[in-house]
C-alpha cells in the first residue's frame, strides 16, 4: 500500500527558512566582555542570505567547502545556517588543533574559503601558506588589511562583503542526504577524521535534541552554549534552537570561569551545555564568589564522565540539577542522556544519574567482546560500544575512497566507538573506560573513570586522572595522578583511605603522582596519552606506597 502523505526534503534551507518567520522573534547574543550585542533569528535569517549571495561571488556555486575558524558568536551561527542552505558544505575548523593539524584537515577536506574570527587570525596566519586549496579569507571583526595572506589568497571583510550583496532567499532545493557540515575528530591518535554529517541527520539530530526525553527545548528557553561551535557542531544546539526557538547566548572566547559567571548574570541562562572542566571552573569560581544561578533549569555535561561530587555539588549549592550525556563527533553527538525514569528513586535513581543515560529511539547499541561477539544487555556483560542509527556516522570522509585503516573504525554499518561499558535490559549504558585507557591487572579490569569519579570527591582533590603503567607480577597496575588544592596538606595515605570502602582491595592505586594540572585535550578531556608520556619519559615523580 503505498502512502498518502507529501514528501519534502529535510535542508538546513528548509529549517532557516522557519526558523527566521515562524521563529523570528528568537535572538541570539554573544558576549563582549562586559555586554552582549544581539540579532534576531530574523535578522540572522537575512545575513545568511547575504553571506550565501557574497559567497557565491567568490566561486562557492555547488558542495565546495567553506570553513570557519571562530568562537561561539552571531556571525558563526550565519554560517551555520547560510553555507548549507545554499548547496556548500560548513567546515568548523578546531581552534585548539595543532597547527599540522590544522592545515593537514584543511586540505583533506579542500577548503576553498576561511571564515576567520580576527582574534584568531594569529594562529591561522603562519599555517596559512600551507593550506593549498584556500582561494579567499573573510575576517570577521577586524581589519582584513592586518592578514598577510599567501600569493593566490584574496582576503575580505566580513561586514563590507556582506553589505555588498542581496540576500539570497530562494534556497535550491537539495537531496537531504547530500553533505551539509564537515566535522573532524579531535585527532589524539594519528590524523584527524572527517565526518560529513547530512542534511537529513541534522534535521533528525535537531528533533531529538529539542524533545523532552533529552535536553526538551522550547522557545521560553535561553540556551547558554558554552561547547564550542567547532567541537561536534556544539552538541546540535544552534540547529535546534532555530527548530525550537530557544534564543542562544553566545559566550565568544571568554570561556574562564569568571565571564561565564559574569555572562549568567547578566543574560540568566535557563540552559547550559559544556563538558566537565567547564563546570569545575565555575564550581570553584561560585565557592569564591558566590552568585545565584538557580535560573538554570539544568546544564548538560557530556565529552566525559561527569564526577557525581560535582554533580551533587550543583543540586546541593544551586539547586541546578546536572544531567549526564554521552556521544561522539561521530554520532553527531547525541548518542545518550540520563534522565531518571518515573518508577526510579533514591539510589537507583541516582545510579542511574550518574551513567551515561538511555538511548533515544533512533539509536541502536550493541556491546561486543574481544572476539566481536555481540553480548547480552544484564548490567553486568562487559564490551565495547558500538552504535548506529541514522545520525550515526558508517564511514569517515575520505576524497580519494575509504582506507583500511579508516574503515577499522566501522563493523558492517555499526560505529566501534572505543567505549568500554555495559549496558541494562532497558537500555541504559554504563561506561567504565576508554578502550585505550583500560586498566588490566592480572586479567581483570580496573576503571580508570571509576578511580576518578572517586577521587574528585574528595574536598582537597582538584582534579585525578589514572593511567596503567606496566608491573612485572601484575602486567599492569594504576598509577593515580593528582591535582590538590592550593595549600592542602591531604597525604597519599589518606587519599587511598578515601577511596578503600569504594573499591576491592586490589583495585586501589598504590603508584601516585602529584602534578599542577591534567593535561587538556582540544575538547577539553583529560590527555591520557600525554600523561602516559611523561611516565614513560620520567617526567612524573611516582610515589609507591
Amino acid at each position: 500500500m503505498q502512502s498518502t502523505m507529501a514528501d519534502g526534503d529535510l535542508t538546513i534551507g528548509r529549517l532557516l527558512r522557519y526558523g527566521g518567520t515562524v521563529q523570528g522573534r528568537g535572538t541570539v547574543r554573544t558576549w563582549t566582555g562586559a555586554d552582549t550585542r544581539s540579532e534576531t533569528y530574523a535578522e540572522v535569517a537575512t545575513r545568511a542570505g547575504r553571506l550565501a549571495s557574497a559567497l557565491r561571488s567568490l566561486g562557492i556555486d555547488g558542495d565546495q567547502r567553506v570553513a570557519t575558524f571562530m568562537w561561539n558568536n552571531n556571525e558563526h551561527l550565519e554560517a551555520y545556517l547560510g553555507i548549507p542552505a545554499m548547496g556548500a558544505v560548513l567546515h568548523t575548523l578546531n581552534i585548539r588543533l595543532a597547527p599540522e593539524q590544522l592545515s593537514y584537515v584543511v586540505n583533506h577536506a579542500q577548503d576553498s574559503v576561511i571564515i576567520v574570527d580576527a582574534t584568531v587570525l594569529p594562529l591561522l596566519e603562519p599555517v596559512l601558506p600551507t593550506m593549498d586549496s584556500v582561494r579567499h579569507v573573510v575576517v570577521v571583526g577586524g581589519d582584513p588589511a592586518t592578514l598577510e595572506a599567501p600569493a593566490g589568497v584574496t582576503v575580505h571583510g566580513y561586514d563590507e562583503l556582506l553589505d555588498a550583496h542581496e540576500p539570497q532567499t530562494d534556497w535550491p532545493a537539495l537531496d537531504e542526504r547530500s553533505a551539509a557540515a564537515l566535522c573532524y575528530t579531535s585527532g589524539t591518535t594519528g590524523d584527524p577524521k572527517g565526518v560529513a554529517y547530512s542534511h537529513r541527520s541534522i534535521w533528525l539530530h535537531s528533533m531529538q535534541v529539542c524533545a523532552a526525553q533529552t535536553m526538551a527545548l522550547t522557545a521560553r528557553d535561553t540556551v547558554l552554549a558554552v561547547v564550542p561551535m567547532f567541537h561536534a557542531m556544539s552538541w546540535g544546539l544552534p540547529y535546534a534552537a532555530m527548530m525550537s526557538g530557544a534564543s542562544l547566548v553566545m559566550p565568544d572566547r571568554y570561556l574562564q570561569p569568571e565571564p561565564l559567571a559574569a555572562i549568567m548574570q547578566a543574560e540568566r541562562p535557563t540552559f547550559a551545555a559544556a563538558v566537565p572542566t567547564i563546570w569545575q571552573g565555575l564550581n570553584a569560581q561560585l565557592e569564591q564568589h558566590p552568585q545565584d544561578i538557580s535560573h538554570l533549569r539544568e546544564v548538560i555535561v557530556g565529552g566525559s564522565a561527569c564526577p557525581p561530587s560535582l554533580m551533587r555539588a550543583f543540586e546541593e549549592r544551586y539547586d541546578v540539577p546536572v544531567i549526564q550525556a554521552w556521544g561522539m563527533t561521530e554520532t553527531s553527538p547525541l548518542g545518550s542522556v540520563a534522565r531518571v525514569p518515573s518508577w526510579a528513586e533514591g539510589d537507583e535513581a541516582w545510579a542511574l544519574r550518574t551513567g551515561q543515560g538511555q538511548f533515544p529511539a533512533s539509536v541502536e547499541a550493541r556491546i561486543v567482546d574481544d572476539a566481536g561477539s555481540v553480548l547480552p544487555w544484564d548490567d553486568e556483560a562487559v564490551g565495547e560500544l558500538e552504535v548506529t542509527g541514522p545520525w550515526i556516522a558508517d564511514s569517515y570522509y575520505s576524497p580519494d575512497g575509504q582506507s583500511d585503516a579508516l574503515q577499522a573504525n566501522f563493523d558492517d554499518g555499526w560505529l566501534r566507538t572505543g567505549d568500554v561499558g555495559r549496558i541494562t535490559p532497558d537500555g541504559f549504558l554504563t561506561l567504565t573506560d576508554r578502550a585505550k585507557d583500560v586498566i588490566k591487572s592480572g586479567g581483570e579490569w580496573i576503571s580508570s573513570v571509576e578511580l576518578e569519579n572517586i577521587l574528585m570527591g574528595h574536598p582537597d582533590v582538584v582534579e585525578a586522572a589514572a593511567i596503567a603503567i606496566p608491573d612485572e607480577k601484575w602486567q599492569e597496575r594504576p598509577l593515580m595522578t593528582v591535582v590538590l588544592k592550593d595549600g592542602s596538606s591531604t597525604t597519599t595515605e589518606q587519599l587511598r583511605d578515601y577511596l578503600a570502602p569504594h573499591l576491592a582491595k586490589w583495585q586501589l592505586p598504590d603508584s601516585w603522582a602529584y602534578i599542577d594540572e591534567v593535561p587538556k585535550t582540544s575538547v577539553g578531556k583529560f590527555d591520557k596519552k600525554r600523561l602516559r608520556a611523561r611516565f614513560q619519559e620520567g617526567d612524573l615523580t611516582v610515589e609507591h606506597l
